[in-house]
């Protein structure tokens, strides 16, 4: 059994694809006003935002748990709207050796796919893959969407 792997999903929302995109590598700690059950605290750890090598801190909410994860932005993709965070420390490498999250933003007529890809290595074959996580991330598109159509 691998403990390698890799889970995406998409969600169609209606806000255009830079807004989407620009929130998730410009400001990302506005999801926190926008989302505070889900997200209640979004905070920059070094470098600026909306730069490679910046270091955010994650506190996000599933299932009632607080989780407080350290990731720092490993890649910026401006023309195909992509961004990637890596893991560094935290709640999430408590069961995974490595994850990566990569958020792309895709312009589908008047509508946007937001695509998200969760790359992982669990630490053993006990450890679940990250499902929660990813219909949380979904939920969370679909609420800033909403935000962002009323802006």
């Amino acid at each position: 059994m691998t403990l390698v792997g890799k889970l995406s999903a998409e969600v169609l929302v209606v806000a255009p694809h830079d807004k989407h995109h620009g929130v998730w590598v410009g400001r990302p700690h506005h999801i926190s006003n926008v989302s505070p059950s889900k997200m209640p605290k979004v905070d920059l750890h070094a470098g600026e935002w909306g730069t490679v090598g910046s270091v955010v801190v994650w506190h996000y909410v599933i299932d009632g748990k607080v989780y407080v994860t350290k990731g720092v932005v490993e890649a910026i993709n401006e023309e195909n709207k992509t961004i990637t965070y890596r893991a560094i420390e935290g709640d999430i490498l408590q069961e995974y050796k490595s994850f990566k999250v990569i958020i792309q933003s895709i312009p589908k007529g008047e509508a946007t796919w937001i695509h998200w890809t969760l790359e992982y290595e669990k630490l053993n074959k006990n450890i679940p893959h990250p499902i929660k996580l990813l219909e949380f991330v979904i939920h969370l598109s679909e609420e800033l969407d909403d935000h962002l159509v009323q802006a």
